[in-house]
């Protein structure tokens, strides 16, 4: 019993990093999608539509609604990931891991915060004020997710590709697409819109390649008890 544990944890962490995973990715994909649809990043797009549209205002109090749930799916992916690192992480990398991945989050929960407060502001009255106001929210909520947390995003993205390109638990495929995935983020996010759907994406790819791994190794572990 004793030496069944640990066989049964190494099973495991590895199915919970990438259910996790995925969830998070999904999530925070669509809460993207609805953010840009919902509320649109032209310079003069909240003074032209004024952001009356019932459909709009939908979109983005799903998008919000959404956030939390992915942060929480995020923080499991990354603990998940952790535990299964275990010992042989190097404490530098673990430690900028972790740290953007937290700053990440937090930075996530900003710009939804940014956007509930142009949700709150309601349909406008008329008054150049309340304009004012909306632009101010919008381009806050945009500015926290795409130079900001897409930043973050690029840190965490690449020490995870270098962790997994160090312990060999990562394919070279998959870590040269974590390196263009970083670049990118890094790079072009706060540029060419819809660029940040290129971290969901990669988290998406990385957490079915776990489950894929962990799904092979199951029978055969099984077998050798």
């Amino acid at each position: 019993m004793e030496g069944k544990e640990p066989r049964q944890k190494a099973l495991e962490t590895p199915r919970a990093a990438g259910l996790s995973g995925v969830v998070f990715a999904l999530l925070l994909a669509a809460a993207m999608v609805l953010i840009r649809l919902g509320l649109p990043e032209g310079a003069d797009a909240a003074d032209v539509q004024g952001f009356t549209d019932s459909g709009q205002r939908h979109a983005v109090r799903t998008a919000i609604a959404l956030v939390p749930f992915a942060g929480i799916f995020f923080l499991w992916f990354v603990g998940a990931v952790r535990a299964h690192v275990g010992e042989v992480e190097d404490r530098f990398l673990a430690t900028v891991f972790l740290g953007s991945g937290l700053v990440f989050t937090a930075t996530m929960f900003g710009s939804a915060a940014a956007a509930t407060g142009v949700l709150d502001l309601g349909p406008p009255s008329g008054g150049t004020a309340g304009l004012a106001a909306r632009n101010f929210g919008r381009h806050l909520a945009y500015g926290l997710m795409t130079e900001y947390a897409m930043r973050m995003a690029a840190v965490f993205v690449s020490s995870m590709s270098v962790i997994g390109h160090r312990l060999g638990t990562l394919p070279r495929w998959l870590t040269t697409i974590g390196f263009l995935a970083a670049l990118t983020l890094l790079l072009a996010s706060s540029n060419v819109p819809w660029a940040e759907l290129v971290f969901p994406a990669w988290s998406l790819l990385l957490s079915l390649h776990i489950l894929t791994v962990a799904r092979r190794t199951r029978p055969r572990t099984a077998a050798g008890s």
